[in-house]
């Protein structure tokens, strides 16, 4: 198989607790099994397990919301260890969002919880027949109707009530809000009130499933297969983590990085109509500004030295939201921020915490905002189908528009409640010509804080993502804002393809592991990277080996987008960034250019060995990959939406 095949195995793996929960929550039965060795070394964690399970044992082709739908929880194996930011887990299914490979990642206090109650991985099927949540208490694994409880309610409020009921407020629990339940395709989970497993819509495959949460609580403890080595290792690691490599993201947070990005023209404003902001120009909406007259409270997860959630109160003076306590980011300043034209730091905190708490991604939630801004300053939606006006810039409409989406009532939620590409199909129904092109978004699932105009590798990173427009897979923007090749030019398509790659395969593992993308710079090599799995585990890794299979699981992502019916066309950005250039900032002027963009993707398809034309892997690459079984199994089911 792949190079990690060839590893010799220990007789007992540790780190992980190798149980799997099988969840058929039509019949409400429970049976657990164990993981294999294995299956362990190959698949690593979170989202190597998540990959493999789905391309197993999801049947191509079905409905996201039907019950057939599969939806996995995971982690890695090392939660409750020392290692930085590693209480952090992943859920997966097929997306109602893009119809393609879904995953959302969050961090808090779930996974430390789920791994002390001596669980790896829950596959979860069917659909309960009333509202349940499902409860992991050590050995104790079963369902508890809902329906006259907790259903209904807020995430918070659904936490609150569940930690009540068992009183305990160390249980960890990952619910769903009222979008989750009536299955809005952004819908997301929620934990710890702050924390959002957000993208891709996996709350409502929940929601689907009449699955309102699940609440973990254990006592067991971990067991590292070299424990000395690995201390040693981890307190390196934590020094370094509470140095100058994370200093940014504990002193102003993800918003430290608006005012970069707007000096690089790739701050997006106005639904990407512009990448810089003369609002941050003037100090109004800055990083600073939003620590020095918002932030009270850091705050950090378990099993983290960095605190990058920076708490937010509105005063108790304020007209509309007195009091209004938020966790707030990078990408949360640009969705309800700049996206929307909105300087109005409360108006942003308020939107978030209707997102939060019913229950939607914030970030594909303020980008659905943006377009609508943006259809109603170009008259194809009105004050009268709203009943309110929305231009950019708006405030207490943009609140109550985003209230109305998440709930999914109104014009707001009957057109813009499943996301940007859907509204743009629906209103196209009614008539709006051309309202698609105003949704930015790619694969369907809306894009982060990042303007493309003027960052040609980038658009490519972003694009490929298997999960659709995201950063968090392979971090090709750092390619670019650092100038290691023109980003404004088309030139070593296959360099750049590499570069890309590179980073989406220590991505890769990054996500089964699971830890924070903020500590990526704190390891010294791969080989360090690798060395830390094998201290816990006693599964030894190189680099090498262990890039290996971040490959394997990127490439496994795609072979299962192409099973479902991707195409080349669908690795795309949205038509704007090719049609309409910046008015004003460092990329005025600038748009992308088709055959250039075309050429960089035959690059990146050549680096991974994929065919150059199709984007489709080869047989030789599957099996240097160690996906034979993949092999003969790529045909399409023409499923999207």
């Amino acid at each position: 198989m792949s190079k990690a095949k060839e590893i010799t195995l220990p007789d007992e793996v540790k780190g992980f607790s190798q149980v799997r929960l099988d969840v058929d929550l039509t019949t409400g039965k429970i049976q657990k099994s164990t993981l294999s060795r294995e299956f362990c070394r190959d698949w690593i964690g979170g989202y190597g397990f998540g990959a493999k399970v789905l391309w197993d044992e999801l049947k191509p082709g079905v409905d996201p919301l039907s019950p057939d739908n599969v939806f996995v929880y995971a982690h890695g194996p090392f939660p409750t260890t020392i290692l930085p930011t590693s209480s952090k887990y992943g859920v997966f299914a097929k997306s109602p969002l893009t119809n393609m490979f879904g995953m959302a990642i969050s961090s808090g206090s779930v996974a430390a919880q789920a791994r002390r109650a001596g669980v790896n991985l829950i596959v979860i099927k069917g659909k309960a027949p009333e509202p349940v949540y499902m409860v992991v208490d050590d050995d104790d694994h079963y369902l508890v109707p809902c329906e006259k409880t907790v259903w209904g309610k807020g995430c918070w409020e659904t936490e609150e009530m569940i930690r009540e009921e068992f009183q305990d407020h160390r249980l960890a629990v990952m619910s769903i809000g009222p979008s989750g339940e009536h299955m809005s395709h952004m819908a997301c989970i929620t934990n710890d009130r702050n924390r959002q497993a957000g993208r891709t819509g996996m709350g409502a495959v929940m929601g689907s499933k009449n699955l309102k949460a699940i609440a973990f609580r254990g006592t067991k403890g971990v067991k590292v297969a070299q424990p000395a080595e690995f201390y040693k290792l981890a307190k390196k690691l934590i020094k370094v983590a509470n140095g100058p490599a994370t200093a940014k993201y504990r002193d102003l947070g993800t918003p430290a990085g608006i005012t970069s990005y707007n000096k690089l023209g790739m701050m997006p404003t106005n639904n990407m109509l512009e990448g810089s902001w003369d609002r941050v120009d003037d100090g109004t909406f800055t990083g600073d500004t939003l620590n020095a007259d918002w932030v009270v409270k850091k705050v950090a997860c378990s099993q983290c030295s960095i605190a990058c959630d920076h708490i937010t109160k509105v005063p108790k003076n304020h007209p509309n939201w007195p009091n209004l306590y938020i966790s707030i980011d990078q990408e949360l300043c640009y969705s309800y921020g700049s996206a929307c034209g909105n300087y109005d730091w409360p108006t942003v905190f308020k939107c978030v915490e209707l997102s939060d708490n019913l229950g939607i991604d914030a970030i594909s939630g303020g980008v659905t905002a943006a377009m609508a801004c943006n259809l109603y300053e170009d008259g194809l939606i009105t004050k009268e189908d709203l009943g309110y006006e929305l231009p950019f810039g708006s405030t207490v409409n943009l609140a109550r528009f985003t209230e109305e989406m998440c709930l999914g009532k109104g014009f707001a939620g009957k057109i813009f409640g499943d996301g940007c590409l859907q509204a743009g199909k629906r209103l196209e129904e009614m008539g709006r010509k051309n309202a698609s092109y105003y949704g930015m978004h790619i694969k369907g699932l809306e894009m982060p804080a990042f303007d493309l105009h003027g960052m040609s590798t980038f658009a490519v990173g972003m694009s490929v993502s298997v999960r659709g427009a995201c950063h968090l897979r392979n971090g090709a923007y750092g390619i670019d804002a650092k100038g290691t090749y023109d980003r404004l030019a088309y030139d070593k398509p296959v360099e750049r393809g590499k570069a890309i790659k590179s980073l989406e395969d220590i991505y890769g593992i990054i996500d089964s592991y699971i830890i924070c993308k903020f500590t990526r710079g704190i390891y010294e090599s791969d080989d360090e990277m690798a060395k830390a799995f094998e201290l816990v585990t006693g599964i030894p890794h190189t680099g090498d080996s262990i890039n290996l299979r971040g490959d394997s699981i990127v490439t496994l992502s795609r072979c299962f987008n192409i099973r479902e019916g991707w195409t080349r066309a669908d690795d795309h950005p949205p038509a704007r960034f090719f049609k309409e250039a910046h008015t004003r900032g460092p990329n005025k002027g600038v748009t992308l250019k088709e055959d250039g963009y075309q050429k960089l993707l035959s690059g990146y398809f050549e680096a991974r060995g994929y065919d150059k034309e199709t984007g489709i892997p080869t047989d030789a690459t599957l099996k240097k990959l160690g996906l034979d079984f993949v092999i003969g199994k790529l045909k399409s089911t023409g499923g999207k939406k």
